[in-house]
């Protein structure tokens, strides 16, 4: 402890005392600010004193990147980086991002590569290996990424907010742009490159026709020659009526020669500041967004006229295949109706964006029958990090289980095994950044991150492994903390599902923030399909929503054996019963409890589970610095009352129609169904939910 006696200007001593007290206090907080454990290091948390010798056979901006990163970070000995072609890593012909690592003991290790991308990327895979304690000479490594694309999808908006962020605003400061250039975007390209995400989309889906103005492209550029080193590509979200708002065309539709012509010179003006500019995503006839069939045309014809202007250029487009409309078909059923027999006529740099489940980013959704479908179009999958569906930044949701297992799902598109990542090209996932401090709202949230771009660079990596990485370069190495901490990581989605929405129950959300529940919601005149009822079909025999023969037969747009297997109530997967089948209260489940007690044993345990985390998070008080151990602490408070919340709430609304009795060996109702009943929630763009 520093003592600290008032001094006159009389004592010349005591003043060079107060001085040397002074610097000493300047110094502990420059070192304690320096040392703040905020997360807005992220994983990239090494420390960064090393003085490693690097050499490169080739000089470049990103090559510099790899040689500054092994430098200060790389605690062994030499380190080489070689451009070479025709390296055992690289597993395609039209993929030059793979690097192999070889050496056999640590003085000396070569890291080679087609590319100064894929140099960079080795750079971060050692450092990362070195992170983790996974160093283990001889080393031998062949590393390739299953997918040429790996991208993030921003949903941020011009005017800084967030569309399903709840991390803060956008970190994209379009206001301060092209004069202030944020330091965060060099650290969020840093970011992206350390797990191999090579693209991203600075936009909303629901895009701003002023984003293509020439004034907003000038900020463009400046962000594209920031992320380039990192082999990051720049990709911009498009409104299909472009060309009428801010072009002042009399239509928008495709097959006009001028509105074709409108859109060759945008892409023109576009390449010519941005060279490596990477095309557009588009949202189109969806949600009320303009699209090519508001002039009586095809989504394949508004597609490819965006792709003939991107063409020249090497640019692609992604279409979005997330389409529904007010009619009485299933809305699960829709995007398959809508795209399937367009099969074959997109261009080959059109690839259909096709979101993970066949309804919206639920909880947990059965893989989109579009996988496999599409058998003569590019098709790549849309999966959500933010977390929209799952508590927002407030739950502790760890999404690689979710993502591993819609990606492990098997087709039987081709007649045999045909999984589900077999099937795509590339994959985006909705991204949960914003200007927050650490990033994404919730410390725990950054996982989420994390784990989308290693499942995007190796689909073959399980939970687990990613789990393990992502505690051990974030928090630290010590076993004690980190098996408790994972397993609790690893149990998170399961636990979400069972106090939200088990057994394949979905969208029972409140109305518009989709935070907290609501299953007897109701939009006065709004459309079926935007409420809860629409989902969940309640009533006094059961509950579900009938996908059979005998109600709106969306099973049979899945191949065989599979949609046999959904058919039989009695095969149907538990996790799936209730989105296929309409099923009685009193039907058997496989564990012998009738659908009512089951339901009911479940929301119990979702909230038993939660309690369970808290239980292993306060254990953890000594093992992690104090501000992110309260932070994590406090939301699992708000988790464990939220998870009550929805227990009490969907029980109690589905008892109504059930008449039966809660099990008494369960945790009683804390709240009342009429006061459950009033809790509106009023939660902006960017903003958690609070209650």
């Amino acid at each position: 402890m520093i003592r600290y006696t008032p001094l006159t200007a009389e004592e010349p001593e005591n003043r060079t005392q107060m001085k040397n007290i002074l610097l000493i206090i300047f110094f502990l907080s420059s070192a304690l600010q320096g040392f703040a454990e905020d997360g807005s290091r992220l994983w990239l948390r090494a420390d960064t004193k090393a003085h490693a010798t690097v050499a490169a056979n080739k000089k470049s901006p990103s090559i510099d990147i790899a040689i500054a990163e092994l430098q200060t970070q790389w605690q062994g000995g030499k380190v080489n980086l070689m451009i070479q072609k025709g390296i055992a890593g690289q597993a395609r012909n039209d993929n030059h991002e793979g690097y192999t690592i070889t050496s056999n003991t640590q003085k000396e290790i070569t890291i080679k590569s087609p590319s100064e991308k894929g140099l960079l990327y080795g750079a971060y895979h050692l450092l990362r290996l070195q992170a983790t304690n996974k160093l283990a000479y001889p080393l031998n490594i062949q590393e390739s990424p299953k997918y040429n694309l790996r991208i993030l999808n921003h949903w941020d908006n011009l005017n800084g907010t967030v569309e399903r962020g709840y991390a803060g605003h956008s970190i994209w400061r379009w206001d301060e742009l092209p004069e202030v250039v944020s330091p965060r975007y060099k650290e969020y390209a840093r970011a992206n490159a350390s797990i191999g995400i090579n693209a991203t989309v600075l936009n909303n889906v629901n895009a701003s026709p002023l984003i293509l103005k020439p004034e907003m492209l000038a900020k463009v550029k400046i962000i594209a020659d920031i992320l380039r080193p990192y082999g990051i590509k720049v990709f911009l979200s498009v409104n299909f009526s472009s060309p009428t708002v801010i072009g002042g065309l009399a239509t928008s539709d495709p097959l006009d020669k001028a509105v074709r012509q409108w859109w060759k010179d945008k892409a023109n003006e576009i390449y010519k500041i941005i060279p490596d500019f990477g095309g557009f995503l588009v949202k189109a006839n969806s949600e009320g967004q303009p699209g090519p069939q508001d002039f009586g045309r095809t989504h394949a014809e508004g597609a490819n006229m965006l792709a003939d202007a991107l063409k020249p250029h090497n640019g692609i487009v992604m279409w979005r295949a997330f389409v529904y409309n007010p009619t009485n078909d299933d809305r699960a059923k829709q995007a398959y109706m809508e795209f399937v027999p367009l099969d074959g006529q997109f261009h080959d740099n059109v690839i259909i964006q096709v979101k993970n489940g066949p309804i919206d980013f639920q909880p947990r959704e059965p893989f989109s029958p579009l996988f496999g479908a599409m058998k003569q179009t590019k098709v790549m999958a849309e999966l959500q990090i933010t977390q929209e569906y799952l508590g927002h930044s407030n739950h502790l949701a760890f999404l690689a289980p979710m993502w591993q297992e819609f990606l492990e799902s098997d087709t039987y598109a081709n007649g045999k095994s045909s999984f589900v990542a077999n099937t795509i090209m590339a994959i985006a996932g909705v991204a949960n950044i914003g200007d927050d401090t650490n990033w994404t709202g919730s410390h725990l949230a950054q996982a989420n991150w994390y784990a989308f771009g290693r499942l995007a660079w190796n689909p073959q990596l399980t939970s687990e492994n990613i789990a393990d990485e992502w505690i051990r370069q974030t928090f630290s190495q010590d076993d004690a903390f980190v098996e408790p901490v994972k397993d609790m990581m690893l149990n998170s989605w399961e636990t979400v599902i069972n106090y939200m929405m088990p057994l394949g129950l979905h969208h029972i959300f409140a109305v518009g923030h989709h935070y907290g529940p609501e299953p007897w919601g109701v939009i006065p005149g709004g459309r079926p399909d935007w409420q809860p009822w629409y989902f969940h079909n309640v009533d006094t025999v059961g509950v579900g929503f009938d996908r059979t023969k005998s109600g709106s037969d969306a099973i049979s747009q899945y191949y065989s054996p599979l949609k046999e297997e959904l058919y039989n109530i009695h095969t149907c997967p538990d996790k799936w019963l209730l989105w296929f089948h309409h099923t009685p209260w009193n039907y058997t489940m496989k564990s012998g409890r009738s659908l009512w007690d089951e339901l009911c044993y479940k929301y119990d345990l979702g909230v038993q589970q939660v309690r369970d985390f808290q239980k292993i998070w306060d254990k953890q008080e000594n093992q992690v610095d104090a501000e992110r151990f309260q932070h994590i602490q406090s939301r699992l408070k708000i988790q464990a009352r939220d998870a009550v919340w929805w227990k009490d709430a969907c029980l109690l609304y589905f008892q109504t129609f059930s008449r039966q009795p809660i099990p008494y060996d369960i945790e009683r109702p804390v709240n009342d169904l009429d006061e459950l009943k009033q809790i509106k929630l009023k939660i902006s763009n960017y903003e958690n939910a609070k209650r």
